[in-house]
C-alpha cells in the first residue's frame, strides 16, 4: 500500500470554535436536564412505572449500537483486507469511542442516581445481562484504544490486523449483549425474541456507517481536504447493503410473529392499531429509514444523495429504536397468559407516553458530546489523511 500522510485539522477558524460552542450549549443543556431530573425526580418526565425506559434510552441505545457499527470501515480494511479503506480506519476508531462515550453518558445520567453505578461496577450478578454489558462496554474502549495504537505507532503496524480482528469480534459480542438485554426479557412479548441479537448487529452496521459517512464528508469539506467520488460510492454501496439487510431481518421478525398464534395481537398493535408506534414503524423506520435510502443510494446516486441517504438512515434508526424500546413497553403486559384478568390497574390498556423536554435535552446532549469528542480528537491527533482523492485511493 502506498504511504498515506495524516494530519490534524487546524482548528483555528471561527467556524471551528463556533461549532464547539454550539455543541457545548447542547451538552450543558443535557447536564442541566440530568440535574433537574435528579433534583425533582422522574415525575417531571413522561416516564411512568409502565414506561420506565423513555427517550433518553432511545438516544443512548442508538449511540451505543452505532458505536459498534462505526468500526465497520476499520474492520473492512484490517479484517477483510480491503486496502482502499485503510486510510479511513483511524477516523472509524475515533468515532466508535466517541459514540460509545456519548451513549453511556446518557445512560448513566438517566439512572437518576448516577453514583449507584459504583455498585454495578463492584458487585456483579453474572446471571444478569446488564452485568455482562459493564465488561463489554469498558472492554470496547480498551480494545479500540489498542487498535488505534497499532495504527498510530509505526512499530506496531504489523499487529494492526490482529488488533482489528479482536475489535471486530468484540463489537459483535457487544452488540449481541445490547440486543440480548431486550431479547432476554421474556415477560415482554415484543422483546422476547432470539432475532433481536442479530437484528441489533445489522442495525449497528447500518447506523454506524451512516454516521461515519456524514462525519467524513463534513470533516473533509470543513478542512478543505479532497474526498473522491469513487470512495464515497464504495461507502454508499456498503450502506445500501446494510439497509437492505435490516429490512430483511425486520421482515423475518414480523413474519415469524405472525406465524405464532399468540403473537398475532402484538403484530396487529405494531403494524395496524398502535397509533404513533405504527406510524413511526411504517413512515419512520420502513419508508424513511429503509426505502428512501435504498432509492437514493442505488437509483439517484451522487454525493448529495448519499448524504441525504445517511441522514434518513439516522432518522429512521431513531424511529426504530423508539418503536422497539418505548413501543415494547407500551404494549399491555400479559401477567397471566391465557387467563382473563380484571383489576383497576389498566389491564389490557396501552400505556401512554410523551417525551418531556428534559428527556430530549439529555438525549441530544449525549449526541453533542459524541460529536464534540470527535471534533476535538480530529484537532489533537492525525486521524484524517491529507487527501482522499480518487487518485490517492487508487494507489491503495
Amino acid at each position: 500500500m502506498a504511504s498515506v500522510h495524516y494530519r490534524e485539522i487546524d482548528g483555528r477558524s471561527g467556524g471551528y470554535y463556533l461549532l464547539l460552542i454550539v455543541l457545548g450549549i447542547f451538552i450543558a443543556a443535557g447536564l442541566g436536564a440530568a440535574w433537574a431530573m435528579e433534583h425533582h425526580g422522574h415525575v417531571i418526565t413522561g416516564m411512568t412505572n409502565r414506561i420506565v425506559w423513555g427517550a433518553p434510552h432511545v438516544f443512548a441505545v442508538f449511540l451505543i449500537v452505532a458505536a459498534s457499527g462505526a468500526l465497520n470501515v476499520a474492520s473492512v480494511a484490517s479484517v477483510f483486507g480491503r486496502e482502499a479503506y485503510k486510510p479511513l480506519a483511524r477516523l472509524s476508531g475515533l468515532l466508535a469511542v466517541a459514540l460509545l462515550a456519548g451513549g453511556l453518558a446518557v445512560l448513566v445520567l438517566d439512572l437518576g442516581r448516577a453514583d449507584r453505578l459504583i455498585v454495578a461496577m463492584t458487585h456483579y450478578n453474572f446471571k444478569s445481562i446488564f452485568a455482562w454489558n459493564i465488561f463489554l462496554y469498558t472492554g470496547f474502549f480498551t480494545v479500540v484504544a489498542l487498535y488505534l495504537w497499532t495504527m498510530f505507532e509505526r512499530r506496531m503496524n504489523g499487529y494492526s490486523a490482529r488488533a482489528g480482528m479482536l475489535a471486530f469480534l468484540w463489537r459483535l459480542v457487544l452488540t449481541t449483549g445490547t440486543g440480548s438485554i431486550f431479547g432476554f426479557l421474556v415477560a415482554r412479548e415484543p422483546y422476547n425474541s432470539a432475532l433481536l441479537a442479530p437484528l441489533f448487529i445489522i442495525m449497528s452496521f447500518t447506523y454506524g456507517t451512516a454516521i461515519y459517512v456524514l462525519v467524513l464528508m463534513a470533516a473533509c469539506r470543513w478542512s478543505a481536504r479532497p474526498l473522491g467520488d469513487a470512495l464515497l460510492a464504495r461507502l454508499g454501496s456498503l450502506l445500501g447493503v446494510f439497509v437492505a439487510a435490516v429490512l430483511y431481518f425486520v421482515a423475518v421478525q414480523h413474519l415469524t410473529n405472525l406465524y405464532v398464534a399468540r403473537q398475532v395481537d402484538l403484530e396487529r398493535f405494531l403494524l395496524r392499531e398502535g397509533g404513533i408506534y405504527t406510524a413511526l414503524f411504517w413512515i419512520g423506520q420502513i419508508l424513511l429509514g429503509g426505502v428512501v435510502p435504498l432509492v437514493l443510494v442505488f437509483a439517484v446516486r451522487g454525493r448529495a444523495a448519499l448524504a441525504w441517504a445517511a441522514a434518513c438512515v439516522i432518522a429512521g434508526g431513531l424511529a426504530q429504536m423508539y418503536v422497539i424500546i418505548v413501543g415494547g413497553q407500551a404494549y399491555p403486559q400479559h401477567i397471566f397468559p391465557g387467563k382473563e384478568v380484571s383489576s383497576s390497574f389498566f389491564d389490557g390498556v396501552v400505556a401512554s407516553y410523551a417525551p418531556s423536554l428534559p428527556e430530549v435535552a439529555l438525549g441530544v446532549g449525549g449526541v453533542a458530546l459524541a460529536l464534540a469528542l470527535t471534533v476535538v480528537g480530529l484537532k489533537l491527533l492525525p486521524f484524517l489523511p491529507r487527501s482522499l482523492a480518487d487518485a490517492e485511493s487508487a494507489k491503495a
